[in-house]
């Protein structure tokens, strides 16, 4: 059973990364490059990949650089500026 502290748990945002699972972000990087929201968003999904990759889940760096050959350099930077926003958010 996962031990969570009390500042921890009053204060999630302060280690939301920590508690992010790996699967999870490799399922939103899936739904972002299929399109589950309407249009696929490469971005979105090179980042939640790269996310996942760091997680070490088996699979994600290999989806990360599939749809990588499809984005532009400039989409690229922009997806590695997210993954970075977002861990520096959680």
């Amino acid at each position: 059973m996962a031990h969570i502290d009390n500042i921890t748990f009053d204060r999630p945002a302060d280690n939301g990364a920590r508690f992010v699972d790996g699967a999870i972000l490799m399922q939103l990087g899936m739904r972002a490059a299929r399109g589950g929201d309407g249009a696929p968003d490469l971005v979105a999904a090179h980042m939640y990949f790269n996310l996942a990759d760091r997680k070490g889940v088996e699979g994600a760096a290999a989806h990360r650089r599939d749809i990588a050959a499809d984005m532009s350099k400039a989409e690229i930077a922009a997806a590695l500026r997210a993954a970075r926003q977002w861990l520096t958010l959680h």
